[in-house]
């Protein structure tokens, strides 16, 4: 699977690559930059199976890249220390992993991401 990778955090990032390689996916990206990530969806570039979108990137956040994803009908996942209370009523119960996770975590939340 071709995974979206959007997170400002260069370790976090560093690791979720790792995961994801492990798993068998293709990062795509990694973007730390809420407009980068939104550059590279307009510009239509390679096909996105599933994105992980960090939600809170140094005080920007991640939902107008995921209205844009839902829009396509690209599936994804929010990574975050939030719970649903911290999130904004049209994104709470949306799939999210909380962070720190685990590699199990990731894997599961991927499955059935990429299942529906």
């Amino acid at each position: 699977a071709q995974v979206l990778v959007l997170e400002d955090e260069t370790l976090v990032s560093m690791m979720v690559e790792d995961m994801l390689g492990d798993l068998g996916c293709e990062v795509v990206g990694p973007f730390a930059r809420l407009d980068a990530a939104l550059s590279f969806v307009a510009e239509g570039n390679p096909k996105i199976d599933l994105a992980l979108l960090d939600v809170n990137l140094g005080g920007d956040r991640s939902f107008p890249l995921a209205e844009i994803l839902r829009d396509k009908g690209v599936p994804f996942v929010f990574t975050t220390g939030y719970d649903d209370a911290g999130m904004p009523e049209e994104w709470r119960g949306r799939r999210a992993l909380r962070k720190p996770f685990t590699m199990a975590e990731m894997a599961q939340a991927l499955r059935q991401t990429l299942d529906g």
